[in-house]
């Protein structure tokens, strides 16, 4: 991961923070205890994700020549491998890179036998790049459905059941077509309660959800999706369900989640010297709704050192307006405004993959004097909150953290600290 500046130390020891959160999700220290010895056959490795070029070079650090195969990451997330592709692919809205890259995957899980073994490496990032769309749709349909979604407000669990049920390789369909082959899936968990079937929409494990409660997904948020996605949704066609014999060879585990990066957080800032209070691993909820909820908290910590109240998980945002920043900068505007320049209490917000939303930053910093120093420069900061436009309030203020990809993904890293 990238070094981090900060002008004081509050700030650099929040960077110090978010750096050691990353760290401890990086696909060398987390992956290797958990790769299964090499099969007496062929080792077919595949995978999709934000991590997935980085777990890949591990794996092949791990078994040499023996494995093969293809992982699709993000643009600008690849890292070179010798053995196994490495193709980029669109996100958060998928494209023909990733639905020519997740033809080739099914196509290379195919015929193999009982001797063989498949890894899939899975990570943030993987249901918008393994795209595939189910017989009758297209990328169009599965664009214009993630499109709306992203903008719905919807939880990241509802967004994949609806995902899974679009998809010819999602939900467990990439283990039934590898079967007999046995597919053990390794996952860098980006999903509040690091549910395996949710983390790329669960290409290697049985999916327990129906294409009803996709149905009932889009009928919650009113998303106008394409006549053929309703049809489709209608057919019949259902995902590998828990008990499929296909699926009887299929295995995951989770090799690092959010809970591991707020716990290397925490140990950090007891070297500071500050107290470390986690409020919880898979945070939900709307963006500015939880930035409150947190401010409130943040007003009634008392006690003898510095604490730093630390929190993972996925936030959501629902667009009212056009313009720039992911949710973490919803979730600290919202929260500078809640706490309207109270003393002492600054906070560090940031996507441990390094890319808040769609921009070039992974998350922000707030310090009691940004609102006052915001409105100095001519800015409204309740009015691009309402405006969803936190990127150029961060921006003019040089207090955006920008880390570049970090190729790994255990969702929002977020620490306030009260002095």
């Amino acid at each position: 991961m990238p070094s981090l500046a900060a002008p004081d130390p509050v700030r650099a020891g929040l960077l110090r923070l978010f750096a050691a959160a990353v760290a401890a999700a990086m696909p060398e220290r987390c992956l290797p205890a958990h790769l299964p010895p090499a099969p007496a056959g062929r080792l077919v490795v595949v995978g999709a994700g934000k991590a997935a070029a980085a777990m890949a070079r591990v794996v092949e650090g791990h078994y040499g020549g023996k494995a093969e195969g293809l992982v699709v990451t993000r643009y600008g997330h690849a890292t070179a491998c010798d053995r196994i592709a490495v193709v980029e692919a669109g996100h958060p809205l998928p494209d023909q890179a990733g639905t020519t890259a997740a033809e080739r995957i099914l196509e290379m899980v195919r015929g193999l036998g009982p001797d063989d073994r498949v890894l899939f490496l899975a990570s943030g990032g993987g249901s918008a790049l393994l795209a595939l769309p189910a017989p009758g749709l297209t990328l169009a349909d599965k664009r214009a459905v993630t499109a709306a979604l992203l903008r719905s407000g919807a939880a990241i669990a509802e967004i994949n059941t609806v995902r899974r049920h679009l998809s010819a390789i999602k939900g467990g369909r990439l283990a039934a077509a590898a079967f007999p082959a046995p597919m053990l899936t390794l996952a860098i968990s980006d999903v509040p309660g690091d549910d395996v079937a949710a983390i790329a929409s669960g290409p290697g494990v049985a999916d327990a959800t129906t294409a009803a409660d996709a149905l009932a997904v889009l009928e919650r948020y009113r998303v106008a999706a394409p006549p053929a996605v309703f049809r489709h949704l209608g057919s019949g066609d259902e995902t590998p369900k828990p008990g499929d014999p296909r699926l009887s060879g299929a295995g995951a585990v989770i090799v690092a989640g959010a809970a591991d990066a707020l716990q290397a957080a925490a140990r950090e800032a007891e070297i500071l010297g500050w107290r470390p209070v986690v409020l919880g691993d898979a945070i939900e909820g709307e963006a500015r709704a939880v930035a409150c909820s947190m401010a409130a908290q943040a007003r009634t910590v008392t006690g003898k050192r510095p604490t730093v109240l630390l929190s993972g998980g996925e936030t959501s945002v629902t667009m009212s307006g056009s313009g720039r920043g992911g949710r973490n900068g919803e979730f600290l505007l919202a929260l500078a405004l809640a706490l309207e320049g109270a003393p002492n209490i600054h906070a560090l917000a940031c996507d441990s993959d390094g890319i808040d939303g769609s921009e070039d930053n992974a998350g922000a910093l707030v310090a009691p004097d940004t609102l006052a120093r915001a409105r100095a420069l001519g800015l409204d900061p309740a009015a691009m909150l309402a405006a969803n436009d936190s990127y150029p309030l961060f921006a003019a203020l040089g207090d955006l953290v920008i880390t570049g990809p970090t190729r790994t993904n255990v969702n929002d890293i977020r620490a306030i600290l009260v002095e």
